[in-house]
């Protein structure tokens, strides 16, 4: 499989997010609306995507956000630091201090347990980055001066405001015209779309972008919602999984949109909050790839599992050009960040290798 990537050395970064990137505040075992202390991380469905990269597979990464110039800014930057990413990107916006012209994002998630699903409260209105427009980002300069070899973005920041919509499109047409490889995470959030227009802007704005993606990843509620493909007979209560129809999906996702170098999509089986059966499909070059199978999964920490997949994902695609190898590398990925608690992942590459090539859960000593 042959991406055409920029060559390393005349490019500064080798993969950039552009996204919302919010406070986490995590209950841990307990629940939002009993919680007297709470956990900070940091998040977001794109940046998770170029943490992992940095992180776990250490490739050099930025994020392009907004954040308002306050304390509570500054904290999300020292995560991200914390994290390795690139802040240089970064957007500061004045704000008047109590958020009225602008504000950070925050997100309440409780992992849930056994039959108690997780719960996600978000509280991301009139935030830095849902202000942003394409003229808060020199994208000529960060595509065209820096060098990128690939651009990750996703529905979540599409799905802010109608100028996260404009911002996508301008960043993505001009990663397009410097050669950049641009990925995309339809991830459908139907209570974000609903202020924009709803389903209907979701599929009228993720149709427009899907013609410009080289890699579009997604669960079967996304492109359902999103694209319009569906997946006859399967299991709305997700219990089993229509492989066949998922691969009939892909097909004509490629057939439609014939700018997709890959699609993928993971496939999970809920059992319980903590117990999944999980995998991902590849398609590339006219084949569809089946990852590993990882049945009966324990999970600590369910959110964030789809963004450290299309990570394992990209690393894989940029390292091997073996759309088999990479959809492995996500799924093995994904499974273990699942296992440990936030947003980001906390693997290692030789970990991923490691499950890959069917490492147990011994003890290493």
């Amino acid at each position: 499989m042959d991406l055409k990537l920029k060559n390393k050395e005349e490019c500064t970064f080798d993969a950039v997010s552009l996204g919302e990137v919010m406070l986490r505040l995590d209950p841990g075992e307990g629940r939002i609306r009993t919680a007297r202390s709470f956990r900070a991380w940091e998040g977001g469905g794109e940046y998770n995507v170029v943490r992992g990269l940095r992180r776990c597979f250490g490739l050099k990464t930025a994020v392009i956000t907004a954040f308002a110039d306050n304390e509570v800014g500054r904290l999300m930057e020292d995560f991200i630091l914390q994290g390795g990413v690139d802040t240089s990107l970064i957007n500061w916006k004045k704000t008047d201090g109590i958020g009225r012209l602008c504000r950070n994002g925050l997100n309440f998630t409780e992992r849930g347990f056994g039959i108690r699903g997780a719960v996600g409260c978000s509280d991301r209105a009139n935030t830095a980055i849902s202000q942003a427009t394409p003229d808060d980002f020199n994208f000529d300069y960060i595509f065209g001066e820096l060098g990128v070899r690939w651009l990750h973005t996703g529905g979540i920041y599409a799905a802010l405001s109608e100028q996260s919509c404009e911002t996508v499109l301008a960043a993505i047409k001009t990663a397009k015209k410097y050669g950049t490889i641009v990925s995309y995470d339809l991830n459908y959030r139907p209570s974000m779309w609903s202020a924009i227009g709803g389903h209907a802007k979701a599929q009228e704005v993720n149709k427009e972008i899907a013609k410009y993606v080289d890699v579009m990843i997604g669960n079967e509620e996304d492109f359902t919602a999103c694209l319009g493909f569906q997946i006859e007979g399967n299991d709305e209560n997700l219990k089993s999984l229509n492989i066949e129809g998922y691969k009939k999906m892909i097909n004509e996702a490629a057939k439609t949109y014939p700018n997709f170098k890959a699609v993928a999509t993971t496939l999970r089986t809920v059992k319980t909050a903590t117990v999944n059966d999980w995998s991902a499909l590849c398609w590339a070059d006219g084949e569809i790839y089946k990852a590993a199978q990882y049945d009966g999964l324990e999970i600590m920490d369910r959110v964030g599992g789809g963004d450290s997949f299309a990570s394992g994902l990209i690393y894989g695609l940029m390292a091997t050009g073996d759309p088999e190898k990479a959809v492995n590398y996500g799924a093995a990925h994904g499974a273990l960040a699942m296992t440990t608690p936030g947003d980001t992942t906390m693997a290692s590459k030789s970990e991923v290798e490691g499950i890959m090539s069917g490492a147990g859960a011994r003890v290493k000593r």
